[in-house]
């Protein structure tokens, strides 16, 4: 009986056996038996280790990269759009309200912090609702709360009153529109996340520009009580953008090299089961704790992460960056009027700042996704970080109105920069399928500077007069976050180097291994045989 080559085309047949507690079972032909280990050992992934994508992710389905989902990306837009400008158009009302119930300017700050605190606040319980009950539901339920918040804070009789009403339950509501608009993008794209997460992003600048100068005539026309109650209506087309948000189909083709060959399902899955994503294997202890956990905590939150290197990188970078994140926005109105430019003039400069925010942040997408930057993103929003920080140290030296018009360009370019990035380096870091999750305690854990930011910024500007201290602080915030990212991403990219090529070098041992229990197996089957 001849030998068989290993080109041969003759099925084998061999027992149960395991190959680093793997199963291996009936795997065809030789020819195919090879192609399974080197695919199973993470030689060929689909060219896993110069992808220019830096998170890949074994979502159990291949995301459609368009179709549909170019209309869940129209939704994101106006959600997010709502959920960011929103805050930072009510800052043309500021002025007044601190006037009708003689508040400081540290007191009317926490208008639009206790906002911003509670939409991050709200990111844990957005994460298990969006788990449970779709992006869709959630979002057109943030749109009505949102609605009811500001119309019960047109009948504010006190500065608490506000705090409640817009600050809690909109703040809650915008929320609901944030989270799931930011995961659903997620699901739909893969290959052109960073061109859809830009897309969706821009929604911020273009609904701020447009609020901007609405909310000053609104103002002039029927008082900031009767405005409130116009914005809230206005909210509602977040329940349109939500209705856009059909879930995406997962009985798309599966991503499989060989559909027909069972070894590859299996490989497959044992790999989705194991890999998290390229950044994710930070720590091998991840998916261990994911599968003994089963407390109602571990259910919902993903408590692992806390030991995910890129995660942490991201969580204390953003903790220090957005105490200076917020505030340069919510008082760029105020300090213009301080100034002694006028009502129009002062709002205008939000449109400005809204028009170079709008144009740079789907560029940053275009840009964010080529092959020279996306494999090193990270570094890119470093860059985007320190540059707000230079930006608002410059700010004290502009003076008059085209000083600040100035400003407002620059400060636009680097604010929508870093906003088209910075949901999108987490996904990077974690992968989708963990991004729900890694957004819901990024937010509750950023609730804090997002709350203290702005009033301690006022409090500057309550003790020295002037809001140019206000500016160098923020300034120095965004600066030390930005090279404490640079500093620290140099250091997790040099690891995952190393990792990889200590793993890749495992990979080719164990892969030979495998080839070789092949052959002694299927030796003792012809000898078998013969007898």
């Amino acid at each position: 009986m001849s030998s068989k080559g290993l080109g041969s085309k003759t099925e084998y047949q061999r027992p149960y056996s395991r190959v680093n507690s793997v199963p291996v079972q009936d795997c065809g032909t030789w020819t195919e038996f090879i192609g399974w280990a080197i695919q199973f050992q993470g030689l060929g992934r689909a060219g896993e280790l110069n992808m220019p994508p830096a998170a890949v992710t074994n979502l159990g389905y291949t995301p459609p990269d368009g179709g549909w989902g170019w209309a869940v990306v129209f939704g994101a837009f106006i959600s997010i759009g709502f959920s960011y400008a929103f805050p930072k158009s009510l800052t043309i009302y500021f002025k007044e309200i601190q006037e009708y119930f003689s508040v400081s300017y540290s007191e009317i700050a926490w208008v639009s912090s206790v906002m911003l605190a509670s939409m991050y606040a709200g990111g844990p319980v957005s994460s298990v609702l969006v788990n449970r009950y779709g992006s869709r539901r959630v979002v057109i339920v943030g749109g009505v709360m949102v609605c009811i918040g500001m119309a019960l804070a047109s009948f504010g009789t006190n500065i608490i009153h506000l705090y409640l009403c817009v600050g809690v339950i909109g703040g809650f509501g915008l929320a609901f529109n944030l989270q799931p608009s930011l995961t659903i993008i997620g699901t739909y794209f893969q290959v052109k996340r960073p061109l859809a997460n830009g897309l969706a992003m821009t929604g911020s600048p273009v609904i701020l520009s447009t609020l901007a100068p609405l909310n000053q005539f609104l103002f002039d026309s029927f008082g900031w009580r009767g405005s409130f109650l116009i914005l809230g209506s206005i909210v509602l087309n977040c329940c349109v953008a939500g209705a856009l948000m059909r879930p995406v189909n997962k009985s798309i083709q599966r991503k499989t090299i060989d559909e027909s060959s069972k070894c590859e399902s299996e490989a497959e899955e044992h790999a989705a089961a194991e890999d998290t994503s390229t950044h994710s294997d930070n720590l091998q202890t991840d998916d261990q704790s994911e599968s003994k956990g089963h407390s109602f905590v571990q259910k919902f939150i993903d408590v692992s992460l806390f030991r995910h290197r890129g995660f942490l990188i991201y969580l204390i970078g953003n903790v220090v960056m957005f105490f200076g994140f917020f505030a340069p926005v919510v008082f760029m109105a105020p300090y213009a009027k301080h100034q002694g430019i006028d009502e129009y003039s002062a709002a205008f400069l939000l449109s400005i700042f809204a028009l170079a925010d709008m144009f740079v942040r789907p560029t940053t997408g275009f840009v964010g996704n080529t092959k020279w930057i996306r494999p090193r993103i990270q570094y890119f929003f470093s860059f985007a970080v320190s540059y707000n920080g230079i930006c608002h140290l410059m700010c004290p030296l502009a003076s008059g109105y085209t000083g600040l018009a100035v400003y407002a360009v620059f400060f636009g370019l680097a604010f929508g920069m870093l906003s088209a990035l910075l949901f999108e380096v987490l996904m990077d870091l974690v992968g989708a399928h963990r991004f729900s999750t890694a957004v819901g305690l990024v937010t509750i854990i950023e609730c804090g500077p997002v709350l203290l930011g702005p009033p301690m910024s006022g409090a500057l500007v309550d003790y020295f007069g002037d809001y140019k201290y206000m500016y160098y602080a923020c300034g120095v915030f965004m600066l030390v976050s930005g090279i404490f990212f640079f500093i620290m991403h140099y250091y997790n990219y040099k690891k995952l180097d190393e990792e990889r090529r200590k793993s890749k070098a495992t990979e080719t041992r164990n892969s030979d291994e495998a080839v070789e229990l092949k052959m002694i197996q299927d030796d003792r089957t012809m000898n078998e045989t013969d007898e």
